[in-house]
């Protein structure tokens, strides 16, 4: 598995990130540690959670794998924002939580230190310096060694930056965002700040849930048995627009005889300014899949079909902005 840099940083990690949202209720420690094996045996060194996955129980279970590792050939991505409790309020990004919500994350980690340790979405109650400022001190105290941000929106990531810069604070250097062939906004902010600012994109989701893995048909009506789809959210994709995505990604596969998920991937990992997309597996059988989109590439003809059938009406004020008369410099 090659390695990328993580934006403008020196800090390396795996083209491909290991999710692990599901470790706990929907994959056993076992299979969990079966699985953290066998991406590290394929080259893999980026592993992503985070404090409210299984209720933390997702760090624990890295954490108990981690004591016969060896931590630093590892990059381990975690996040903070978290609820008190199942259905109570989130405690958000603010000091006292973020502090607490650290030495929690890794006490179950079983680590002195996280080298990713990630806001997870915005928190509109806390001043944005309060949170850039106490991920400044974590990471000069050493627990912490870059600072990143998931589920933001184009102007707070570069408000975030733009206030690190001022302040002299440690920036964010990475963004967790939604993106694949089906969910592409993130194109339209997210990721030219990421490329202008030097940011590295970590892109969650790149399956669409399951719906780019090629199980996925307009024939049947309905999402298939076992998935994680639906009703409503079989509403929401059965239109042109994604089974065209879906035709030209099965057309793709068959051409370079690869899974469609596979193909998926591959499309993601080849886009300007993407780091590494996200995996998740339950099974030994769906990470071995995964990592079947290393090792080759999809060539610039198959990238544009693949691009193209996915592209919809640029919204305002992109629209204006793309018009032949206003483009001064391609």
């Amino acid at each position: 598995m090659d390695k990328n840099f993580l934006g403008r940083t020196g800090l390396q990690v795996s083209e491909l990130c290991l999710g692990t949202m599901t470790f706990g209720p929907g994959t056993d420690e076992p299979t969990a540690h079966q699985l953290l094996d066998s991406f590290v045996e394929a080259g893999g060194t980026f592993i992503d959670t985070a404090d409210t996955y299984s209720g933390g129980r997702s760090e624990e279970i890295i954490g108990s794998w981690l004591k016969t590792k060896d931590r630093d050939d590892l990059v381990i991505a975690t996040k903070v924002y978290g609820e008190a409790g199942p259905g109570l309020p989130v405690r958000g990004a603010g000091r006292k939580h973020v502090m607490a919500g650290v030495e929690a994350s890794l006490r179950r980690l079983g680590t002195d230190f996280i080298d990713l340790y990630q806001i997870h979405v915005w928190d509109d109650a806390t001043p944005l310096e309060e949170t850039l400022t106490t991920l400044d001190a974590l990471v000069s105290s050493g627990k912490v060694r870059f600072i990143g941000a998931s589920n933001l929106t184009g102007w707070q990531f570069q408000k975030a930056i733009d206030l690190s810069r001022h302040r002299g604070l440690e920036p964010y250097v990475s963004l967790q965002p939604l993106y694949n062939l089906l969910d592409r906004d993130a194109e339209l902010d997210l990721i030219p700040v990421s490329l202008n600012e030097g940011a590295g994109v970590i892109a969650w989701s790149p399956l669409a849930g399951g719906w780019l893995s090629g199980k996925y048909t307009k024939s049947a009506g309905g999402p298939p048995a076992g998935s994680r789809s639906n009703d409503e959210d079989w509403a929401a994709h059965d239109n042109d627009r994604t089974w065209r995505v879906i035709d030209t990604l099965l057309a793709v596969a068959e051409e370079t005889g690869r899974t469609p998920a596979q193909v998926a991937l591959r499309w993601v990992m080849q886009r300007p300014g993407l780091t590494a997309p996200i995996v998740g597996a339950r099974t030994p059988e769906q990470l071995a899949d995964n990592l079947g989109a290393t090792g080759w590439t999809l060539d610039d003809e198959q990238m544009r079909r693949l691009t193209e059938a996915g592209e919809k009406p640029l919204p305002y004020p992109h629209n204006i902005l793309e018009l032949p008369q206003f483009v001064r410099r391609g």
